[in-house]
């Protein structure tokens, strides 16, 4: 009986273990590569709606809110994460909210104030003043300004605020909260 010579583990049909199909390899490192580029894509930190910045009245920089001011809605493929810098109109005639919207799938290169309507219970409704927050992306950070005119009593009597966001990949998105009665 002749003796067998068995070949070493490295070693399959004659050739290194890994070249029997090159097209094969190939797929696969181009899928891993795909792969890593997408995680490194997707892991940026997130934006944080309530994160605490220097005060400043720059667009789109965050203020110190409180955590129960903080509102999240995660419908569709996008989160949107609304906070009122204050729920009473400011020096400026305006209620502002700061809005934070994340996704990895969706172009957030729309102009929220057109999309968008603040309300109250007693069914004032205050037209936007602006949205900035354009440039799109996939990772979105603005300001968000609605006319409320104190002289005129724009919250007077109001006890919820009502924020509606439309066709930001969900027919539409709701923010609501309490307003503090005047004495």
């Amino acid at each position: 009986m002749a003796p067998q010579i068995r070949k070493p583990a490295e070693m399959r049909n004659g050739a290194p273990l890994g070249s029997e199909n090159p097209i094969r390899m190939l797929g696969l490192l181009l899928a891993l590569l795909s792969a890593a580029v997408l995680l490194s894509a997707c892991a940026g930190s997130p934006v944080e709606a309530n994160a605490s910045q220097p005060a400043g009245d720059e667009p789109g920089v965050a203020q110190s809110a409180p955590e129960d001011l903080l509102r999240i809605d995660r419908q569709g493929a996008v989160e949107v994460s609304v906070v009122p810098r204050s729920l009473e109109p400011g020096p400026g005639g305006t209620l502002e909210f700061e809005v934070s919207m994340n996704t990895h799938s969706v172009d957030l290169s729309m102009d929220l104030a057109a999309l968008s309507t603040l309300e109250t219970d007693t069914g004032l409704v205050l037209e936007p003043r602006d949205w900035s927050g354009g440039g799109g992306g996939h990772h979105v950070r603005g300001l968000l300004r609605f006319v409320a005119d104190p002289t005129k009593g724009a919250l007077e009597g109001a006890q919820r605020l009502i924020l509606t966001i439309r066709e930001v990949d969900a027919p539409q998105r709701v923010f609501e909260w309490a307003l503090e009665a005047s004495p």
